[in-house]
């Protein structure tokens, strides 16, 4: 702040993006305070995620990343669907 104030006093468009970053940063602080300090919340416990499975409120599977476009593309094969393997 310091910096922009002394150096570019009339650079509306950097003190504006300047207080955009300051305010996403607080936020941030914010949210890790309401999560005791973590980046990402908890996983649900394993009775409520077994209950959501047997209810059909969620599925169970295997997440299959590509490694060559992770960002891009990924799926997750359901237990029990397009398996070879019969039985």
């Amino acid at each position: 702040q310091n910096y922009l104030d002394n150096f570019w006093p009339d650079l509306k468009a950097a003190h504006e993006l300047f207080d955009s970053i300051l305010q996403a940063r607080r936020e941030r602080e914010s949210e890790s305070q309401e999560n005791n300090g973590k980046e990402y919340p908890e996983h649900l416990p394993m009775e409520i995620l077994e209950a959501g499975i047997k209810s059909g409120r969620y599925i169970q599977g295997t997440l299959n990343v590509n490694k060559h476009r992770a960002q891009l593309e990924a799926f997750v094969r359901l237990q029990g669907f397009g398996s070879k393997e019969t039985g």
